[in-house]
């Protein structure tokens, strides 16, 4: 049983999503990279009595999707993608925590596959408004096909449009529980 790291308290802390986000980043044509994420988020890290207690789950709107492009946007939401109509969310729920990783169950486009991720603990600290606040990041690659994401169009000089691995990162801050 390992330690919680230092300023974590037992109890449910609610994700800040003004302070958070989900992003990811994935190659364009061979030759650039694309990013956006997603601004509707929402989850809960569910503290124990130790490391291995730690889950985090968390919930994001497909719709959500945000590239500082429209037209792409909207693509992204469409059939070809992640169909939001259909798979309005993308959820993920932890099945184990080590000092290192995170290892959960990551549902995308209606399919649900385990993912690791890396992660480290930022640290805990009251903000100026007296509230206490704990902050991580993370961080994984993923295959877009293994969730049944497979549009692409093939390039004239070779290659396709969008690349299959995708890199997600995350950076979360949750707020403690109000004192009993």
């Amino acid at each position: 049983m390992t330690n919680l790291p230092e300023g974590l308290t037992p109890g449910t802390w609610n994700l800040d999503a003004a302070h958070s986000s989900a992003a990811f980043t994935v190659r364009h044509a061979g030759i650039s990279k694309a990013r956006g994420h997603f601004s509707e988020l929402e989850g809960t890290l569910n503290v124990g009595q130790s490391l291995e207690d730690l889950r985090f789950d968390a919930t994001l709107q497909t719709a959500s999707i945000t590239t500082g492009n429209e037209d792409r946007d909207n693509h992204l939401r469409s059939a070809d993608f992640f169909d939001a109509a259909n798979n309005p969310e993308i959820r993920f729920t932890t099945t184990a925590v080590s000092k290192d990783t995170i290892t959960g169950d990551l549902t995308l486009h209606g399919v649900t596959k385990p993912v690791e991720l890396d992660w480290e603990y930022e640290g805990a600290a009251t903000d100026p408004f007296g509230t206490y606040r704990a902050g991580f990041s993370a961080s994984t690659k993923i295959s877009r096909k293994d969730f049944g994401l497979t549009w692409n169009a093939a390039l004239e000089a070779g290659g396709v449009l969008v690349a299959d691995a995708v890199t997600i990162t995350i950076e979360a801050e949750f707020v403690a529980p109000a004192a009993a």
